[in-house]
């Protein structure tokens, strides 16, 4: 398995999607490598990572073609490679809680990318506070850090950078 293709998939939430979708790459000769899949108001969203050869991923290409169009789905695929790690960041992960309000993951996102550090994953989530019902933000993300990069004086800035936006932030090894 040295070939890969990154397959996007949104659509309309229906039961089958995932089945559908996996039982073509499985059809295929496709193994399904890294996924990711939620739904966010009524739309199917999904992210994955399916590995074999060029043959298999050409045939899987144009089945997600003819996927696409007999499911309603916009499905866009990728070839692409494995990413080397690189020895000279460090993985860290990241935590925000807040009332939510506009702006949260971009003044983050601004914060860490001015600083070169790369966003690995990142997931947000809003819901309703207990007993009080307000509306609240959560951020995770899992962030690679150059390791030339002091650790405690960054943890120490960017703890001050959210205790000023009124955000509470936990910054953690991984």
């Amino acid at each position: 398995m040295g070939k890969y293709i990154v397959i996007t998939a949104v659509g309309q939430d229906r039961p089958g999607i995932v089945n559908d979708l996996s039982k073509t790459i499985l059809d295929c000769g496709g193994n399904i490598t890294e996924s990711r899949m939620t739904v966010l108001g009524g739309e199917f969203a999904l992210l994955m990572l399916v590995g074999s050869s060029d043959i298999v991923i050409e045939a899987l290409e144009n089945e997600l073609r003819a996927l696409q169009e007999k499911y309603g789905l916009a499905i866009l695929f990728k070839r692409t490679e494995l990413k080397a790690p690189i020895a000279s960041r460090v993985p860290y992960n990241i935590t925000v809680i807040s009332m939510d309000h506009p702006g949260i993951v971009h003044d983050v996102a601004a914060y860490l990318s001015a600083r070169n550090i790369n966003i690995e994953e990142m997931d947000t989530s809003s819901y309703s506070a207990a007993h009080t019902g307000t509306k609240m933000f959560s951020l995770q993300m899992s962030i690679s850090v150059p390791s030339d990069i002091s650790i405690a004086k960054l943890r120490e800035e960017f703890i001050g950078f959210c205790n000023d936006l009124n955000l509470d932030a936990t910054m953690t090894a991984v």
